[in-house]
């Protein structure tokens, strides 16, 4: 006899409801992986995440997150957190962080990045074990900037680099497009006025931003929490995604502008090269190193076919689909770790 499971109890029912609720202090209190600061300087604190036993793996790993992100996308909670699964698959992993972006940081640029933050970093996880090449894994413009400073500097010790959800040909992206023929009426300097003005783009705004980019789930997202109110892992789920989007910092002026007129705009990287300050010009076709690009045709910030293009202009890159996955589920959904998860795997070993 096949019996009924259990119907949900009130009291769950009601605890949740209190933690949920503003007087609440939220359904689950996760603290993140234990790891510690091996360096810091100005918008590049390096972490390395504890092992309880050596690695048996012989080549750490770099987790690259975006601009305006913290770095929980690589730990956003448990059974959701790709820094645990590297370390369960015996690998010492490292994540920089930029810190939070302020009016201050308004002249920094790509090569703020590619030419000094990554490069240093690389090396000195690099020198923290004996001159191991690394590999690198960049989710979303963490891929990008990953990209871009592989092939200014050939020569740096990258093993390999996993780009997740990294946009390479953004006219195939419909959320952008408004904002690409709003340039082409209007011109790049009126469309950035306001960014100019601010300095960038402030953390509240790339918030806002961010939830807009998936309509139907904050729309439905009320409803969503008094139908699960029973179900405290559902509830967690959720409340981990907005920890996530409102602890977000923002762009600074001069990354902002460049993302908008370079990479959105004029679409350079579909071409393999983008152009920087003084006539700088960057080409992915120097990158000396394997590179997997993962999508899904599901992510409505970075779809599928946006991502694979980078297989056109990288030398041998390789493309995996993940299909069904968004965004941030990339590396940080309750799917990952059977969709996504499993390609880099493959590539790492």
């Amino acid at each position: 006899m096949i019996t009924a499971p259990p119907l949900p109890t009130l009291a769950t029912a009601a605890r949740n409801a209190v933690a949920i609720s503003p007087f609440g202090s939220g359904v689950e209190s996760y603290p993140g992986l234990p790891a510690k600061i091996v360096y810091d300087g100005p918008h590049r604190q390096l972490r390395r995440f504890y092992r309880a036993s050596p690695a048996s793996r012989r080549r750490p790993v770099l987790l690259v997150p975006p601009l305006a992100v913290s770095t929980a996308c690589f730990d956003l909670r448990p059974g959701q957190s790709l820094a645990a699964h590297l370390l369960d698959g015996g690998r010492e992993v490292y994540v920089v962080d930029y810190g939070t972006i302020s009016f201050a940081d308004r002249a920094m640029g790509f090569e703020a990045w590619i030419d000094d933050i990554l490069p240093s970093t690389v090396q000195r996880v690099s020198d923290a074990h004996g001159g191991e090449s690394v590999d690198l894994i960049g989710w979303s413009l963490g891929g990008t900037l990953s990209l871009l400073t592989a092939a200014a500097h050939p020569e740096l010790p990258i093993a390999s680099l996993t780009a997740f959800g990294t946009p390479i040909d953004y006219s195939l992206i419909p959320a952008v497009q408004p904002l690409i023929v709003a340039d082409r009426l209007l011109g790049t300097r009126t469309v950035t006025a306001a960014t100019a003005l601010m300095g960038g783009v402030p953390g509240p705004l790339v918030q806002a931003i961010y939830r807009g980019m998936a309509p139907m789930r904050e729309l439905t997202k009320p409803l969503f929490l008094a139908r699960n109110l029973h179900d405290t892992e559902a509830l967690a789920r959720t409340e981990a995604v907005d920890g996530f989007i409102g602890s977000m910092p923002g762009y600074p002026g001069r990354a902002y502008h460049q993302i908008h007129s370079r990479l959105m705009v004029r679409n350079e990287l579909t071409s393999g090269t983008v152009r920087l300050s003084r006539g700088r010009a960057v080409s992915l076709s120097e990158i000396a190193t394997r590179v997997l690009f993962v999508g899904s045709r599901t992510d409505n910030i970075a779809n599928g076919p946006a991502v694979e293009a980078g297989t056109e202009v990288v030398p041998g890159a390789r493309y995996a689909a993940a299909d069904g996955l968004s965004h941030l589920g990339l590396i940080a959904g309750v799917d990952a770790p059977t969709t996504s998860w499993p390609h880099l795997d493959d590539f790492l070993d």
